[in-house]
């Protein structure tokens, strides 16, 4: 009996060992994907400004910096305390939804399930931090804070329209 015992726990073991490597290979490719698609460029504070050269401490926990345009005013969110408030099923679904510019809906949803999971891993892995962003500003709404204006300005008029 105690051989049967043996290899079962071996195996427990093995199988868990193997979940934490896939867990942390899931991390690494979360990691990836938030640095390669430009996340950071809004979702944390002077990332552009800084030309990237701010602490992976301080990624993802939002900005007071706005973004203006025909839909109103946008902040980006905290990632960090929003993903701390659902699941990852939940984000899923919510990645696939149409969002207010300048937020780049279409590249999120042409992500597969796999990387969608490996970002919410791995912003999940850096832990709630910091305030939550500036509420929606609806167009022609008192605006409280510095913002990119995006509204279209001499747009050429095309023929027949």
């Amino acid at each position: 009996m105690k051989p049967i015992l043996n290899c079962a726990g071996v195996l427990a073991l093995s199988l868990a060992a193997a979940a934490a490597w896939a867990g942390e290979a899931d991390i690494r490719h979360g990691r990836y994907l938030i640095q390669t698609s430009g996340c950071n460029d809004c979702h944390t504070a002077g990332y552009m400004q800084k030309d990237g050269h701010v602490p992976e401490a301080e990624w993802l926990t939002g900005d007071t910096l706005g973004w203006q345009g025909p839909w109103g005013t946008t902040y980006p969110a905290n990632l960090r305390l929003l993903f701390s408030q659902i699941d990852e099923k939940t984000w899923l679904a919510r990645a696939r939804l149409p969002m207010r510019p300048p937020m780049p809906s279409p590249s999120l949803r042409a992500m597969s399930d796999d990387d969608l999971r490996a970002i919410y891993r791995y912003v999940k892995s850096l832990g709630a931090k910091g305030q939550p962003a500036p509420a929606y500003v609806p167009p022609g709404g008192k605006v409280a804070t510095p913002y990119f204006d995006l509204t279209p300005k001499n747009l050429p008029v095309v023929a027949g329209k």
